[in-house]
């Protein structure tokens, strides 16, 4: 009776350690035999089954991410920007933007094929597409394309990584029925294409490994390029695309390790062999792919665009019809400008009050002339050029130049700028700012400033506008700097400005704004030919690439401000908020990023059990028992593995982000999640695994086929969760789609789960879109 029982979880404990194996791979080591397969379970497994089921898996997902795509017809959520910056690709006008271009790229190239013309501007959530003629669902297609593509990925993942099409499907159940996937998969929203080619990432690398026993073939070679490619599309795709290049660095740092072992690979030549081949598919052909986008970026937009003021002047100077390359003007001695401080935009301004003899501290001051940064024109803003050096009468003699020492006049209270040993007003480490009076030379050496101009070759000229430049203190070697601390009362709110000891600090920039008047008193604008100043200036691709990454990285940490809809990581896999991507009070409509609550929740619980299972098989090993067999426990550490690896890498450095966090970040996580929660149940409902699958060597031995058993109760399980799961999907259809069909009265998961609060969540969100419009914002970048 006992025997007749199934097998499930009666596993034989072993009293013996069982030798170690040469290869730990569960492809070397065979399973326990299964038994022979019925024929219900052969025709699940044959090609033409497994055909049939993709097919109808990817049909479904064509369908339900197309369904009402046309709906809304206004701008929905982040539309506003990425709908934008295709605009300023068919324009060809210079935008910048925190992600990197590729999925934008991508959308400009669909905006073009489908006839947008860019001139229509996503000013604001709600803007109409219809009145205003944009073919807005041949852009929203190429999301849903990739969206929907993705779900027969997930199937192949799985698949190729020894699972059957049960399993299969049920991981692709998980993505093609979860209501967040399919709502960003219907919008001009990035993350469609980053979780697409994240999949793709994953699936080479599966293909890849497969073929470890053919090693540098040619498939092994197209598998390792195309995970390198693949790998950075999603990297190119948005900033948070750079964790599947760890996610897969680590996988590789594993094999690598398991390839140095003396037992598998005898020769040291061969490691370096692979260690090379891995180097060039999986860095230096991803680093070119990824500097390719930035270099097809950079060649389309070329004109001057809402993107100049985010870039050096020199950057400005390289995009056509840029103001640096109308107005700006060289400098020549004795010229009045205006100074501006890079970061803060701040007028470098003196007035007649001075300083307090006593700080609130008890420091004592030099009582001199306040010097401080304003953020508003005025006269007293206004500094002249004084040289140190002779100069002739008329000529280039008297243009002003990259290492000139020079000193600074104040126009109204003819005093000349200055610093010396004497702690600022708020920060006592750095030096205070003064002038002293024009006719005293007693001081003349601490008036003297040199000019460093930003990437300037010894000698060439200073432009107003064009130029960032440091204003190092001769004698002292500090930096004229300024902060966004404000000065007491006695210096009327402005910012402080002090001498900063790191003459090379990133924020100690400043370029001369305006020239207001002429030294030698003629037209300052007669000093460029206006041919000259519209050409573009050459700049090299890497000097605009590094330039791009630095202030990328920089605008991308700034977003730290706080937003109704933020959430926190811990939260994620829990669901227990979402974000109002669009909102209509009139027939209460809304679009609202929210999961399917029964497959995140069966992803979080596979998660628990995956950790557990291989707690307890560590824990029963330390007692000499072996409860799980060693080709099952390899299947687990190797292919489940790797998922788990992809879940931690995209879902644990978020702890980390001081930003705006949001719901959707954790989207590649759930992905991965739910190839996880595929490998737990196909460890719940066999203790058998499908063997092999790597592909046969022409060194290794030829194994019998064997098949996973899961019986019939393995497709009764899959088909029963797939209803349940479609009957959540479909409860929570509206607030996905936008349609009418939840009302005050109903339980819904849009507001944490509350029953009877969808309508003060409309409300609420109605209220904070319309204080958006009025306001000006025009949405949030995530």
């Amino acid at each position: 009776m006992a025997d007749s029982s199934p097998r499930l979880r009666h596993r034989r404990p072993s009293s013996q350690h069982e030798p170690l194996p040469t290869i730990d791979d569960d492809d070397d080591q065979p399973p326990q035999d299964a038994g022979s397969p019925t024929q219900f379970e052969l025709l699940l497994e044959s090609p033409e089954a497994s055909m049939t089921v993709v097919s109808i898996l990817t049909a479904l997902a064509f369908a339900l991410r197309f369904y009402k795509i046309n709906h809304p017809d206004q701008v929905v959520f982040d539309e506003v920007h990425f709908g934008k910056f295709a605009a300023y690709y068919i324009l060809r006008e210079y935008y910048f933007d925190v992600h990197p271009p590729f999925a934008k790229l991508l959308f400009g190239l669909a905006g073009w094929f489908v006839g947008f013309d860019g001139h229509f501007n996503f000013e604001n959530i709600g803007d109409n597409y219809t009145d205003n003629h944009v073919p807005y669902v041949g852009m929203r297609a190429l999301p849903a394309i990739l969206g929907s593509l993705t779900v027969p990925v997930v199937y192949g993942i799985m698949k190729e990584s020894g699972y059957g099409t049960v399993i299969s499907a049920f991981s692709a159940s998980l993505i093609l029925l979860d209501n967040a996937h399919v709502a960003q998969s219907r919008l001009i929203l990035l993350d469609a294409t980053l979780i697409f080619f994240l999949s793709l990432t994953m699936y080479s690398y599966v293909r890849f490994r497969k073929l470890r026993y053919l090693p540098f073939s040619f498939e092994w070679w197209t598998w390792l390029i195309a995970t390198g490619i693949f790998m950075a599309c999603a990297w190119g795709s948005k900033v948070n695309g750079i964790l599947a290049v760890f996610a897969i660095g680590i996988a590789v740092l594993v094999d690598l390790w398991d390839l140095l072992d003396i037992r598998k690979n005898p020769s040291i030549e061969q490691f370096w062999r692979h260690f090379a081949a891995r180097a060039i598919g999986l860095i230096v052909i991803p680093v070119i792919v990824y500097l390719s986008f930035f270099w097809i970026h950079f060649a389309i937009l070329t004109h001057s665009g809402t993107g100049d003021s985010f870039m050096s002047p020199r950057f400005q100077e390289s995009l056509a019809g840029n103001e640096l390359l109308m107005n700006s003007i060289e400098l020549r001695y004795y010229d009045t400008i205006t100074l501006r401080h890079k970061d803060t935009k701040v007028f470098l301004h003196s007035h007649p009050e001075r300083y307090p003899m006593r700080y609130d501290d008890g420091r004592i001051s030099s009582q001199g002339q306040q010097v401080t940064g304003y953020g508003h024109a005025d006269e007293n803003n206004w500094w002249q050029i004084v040289p140190t050096k002779a100069l002739p009468e008329t000529g280039r003699g008297r243009i002003v130049r990259h290492g000139d020492v020079i000193q600074l006049l104040h126009s109204t209270t003819q005093t000349y700028l200055l610093t010396h040993d004497v702690a600022s007003p708020l920060m006592p480490t750095n030096q205070e700012f003064t002038t002293w009076a024009r006719d005293d030379l007693s001081r003349y050496n601490d008036t003297l400033f040199q000019l460093h101009l930003n990437g300037a070759h010894e000698g060439e000229p200073v432009r107003s506008k064009s130029g960032y430049l440091r204003l190092v203190h001769v004698p002292t070697k500090v930096s004229l700097w300024t902060h966004r601390d404000q000065l007491p009362d006695w210096a009327f709110r402005q910012q402080e400005v002090n001498g900063d000891k790191n003459p090379m600090d990133r924020s100690a920039i400043w370029y001369v704004d305006e020239i207001t008047s002429a030294g030698d008193g003629e037209d300052v604008s007669v000093r460029s030919t206006p041919q000259q100043a519209k050409t573009p200036k050459p700049l090299g691709f890497f000097t605009k690439f590094f330039e791009l990454q630095l202030l990328m990285l920089q605008h991308n940490a700034g977003l730290t401000a706080s937003h109704p809809y933020a959430s926190v990581p811990v939260n994620w896999p829990f669901l227990l908020s979402g974000i109002s991507f669009w909102t209509q009070t009139e027939g209460q409509k809304q679009i609202y990023l929210i999961g399917n609550l029964i497959g995140w929740w069966t992803c979080a619980l596979a998660l628990s059990l995956y950790v557990g299972i291989l707690g307890a098989d560590l824990l029963a090993k330390r007692r000499g028992i072996d409860p799980i067999p060693l080709a099952v426990r390899n299947r687990l550490w190797n292919s489940a593995g790797f998922f788990v690896v992809v879940w931690f890498i995209h879902y644990f450095p978020f702890f980390l982000m001081s930003r705006q966090l949001f719901i959707h970040h954790y989207l590649p996580s759930h992905l991965a999640s739910a190839l996880i929660a595929g490998a737990v149940l196909h460890f719940l409902l066999s203790e058998t695994i499908e063997y092999p699958i790597s592909v046969r060597g022409h060194s290794t031995r030829l194994r019998r086929r064997q098949w996973a058993e899961l019986g019939t109760r393995g497709p009764i399980i899959v088909v029963v969760f797939f209803i349940a799961l479609f009957a959540a999907f479909v409860y929570m259809a509206p607030l996905t789609y936008g349609t009418p069909g939840l009302d005050g009265e109903t339980s819904t998961l849009s507001d944490c789960y509350h029953p009877g609060r969808f309508t003060s969540l409309l409300s609420r969100t109605s209220s904070m879109i319309a204080g958006q419009k009025a306001g000006g914002m025009k949405g949030l970048k995530f």
